[in-house]
């Protein structure tokens, strides 16, 4: 169910409240960041099984326009960070672009194994089984850093709280997280009760 149950419909615009969706600029482009993501976003049925409808982001993240407005709408919660951290995968180009234009550094997320030692894990449970996100443990100092944690899309919320525990574990400050999409269905944000969460696009 990660990416929805087929037939989802949009039930929240923006996390800004809602901006008309026939916002366009003089060439018909979409402007606002609900409306850019809803024209661009690919919806794919009974993919990967049957039931589920996909929502799939790879189209508004290879359009330039889409690319540039969803990071600067992402920016936007980060302007007070030090630190940006994305979340693997898709989490480290959203993370790499917000840190980019707000002149910040950026910290990737990784998956179990990915990394040398030394390293600061968690292991968390999925639907079926676990997985384990890691940080390096040498080489950056994460003590008080304010951190905002960037990702593709919240579920159920497992992954992102994982990484905001770790980052925790590493002494930072992890101060809000933001998504490009939240599939509320899944009640994702009552994993995260204590933090701020930016959906630019809640289904």
């Amino acid at each position: 169910m990660e990416h929805g149950p087929l037939g989802t419909d949009v039930v929240s615009e923006s996390a800004s409240g809602g901006a008309d969706r026939s916002d366009r600029d003089r060439s018909g482009t979409p402007t606002d960041v609900t409306a850019v993501i809803a024209s661009l976003m690919r919806e794919v049925p009974d993919f990967p099984e049957p039931g589920i409808q996909f929502k799939d982001l790879t189209p508004v993240l290879a359009d330039a326009a889409g690319l540039a407005v969803v990071t600067d709408a992402l920016a936007a919660v980060a302007e007070d960070a030090d630190l940006i951290a994305g979340i693997d995968a898709r989490g480290f180009l959203l993370g790499a672009a917000v840190a980019t234009r707000l002149g910040k550094g950026v910290l990737a997320v990784r998956k179990g194994g990915k990394l040398p030692p030394r390293v600061h894990g968690v292991t968390y449970d999925l639907e079926y089984g676990s997985a384990t996100l890691e940080i390096p443990a040498d080489g950056i100092e994460l003590a008080g850093l304010r951190v905002v944690v960037i990702d593709d899309v919240l579920a159920t919320g497992g992954t992102l709280a994982a990484a905001i525990e770790l980052l925790r574990t590493g002494a930072a400050t992890v101060t809000a997280a933001a998504v490009v999409l939240e599939l509320s269905a899944l009640n994702g944000r009552a994993r995260l009760p204590d933090l701020p969460v930016t959906s630019l696009y809640v289904v």
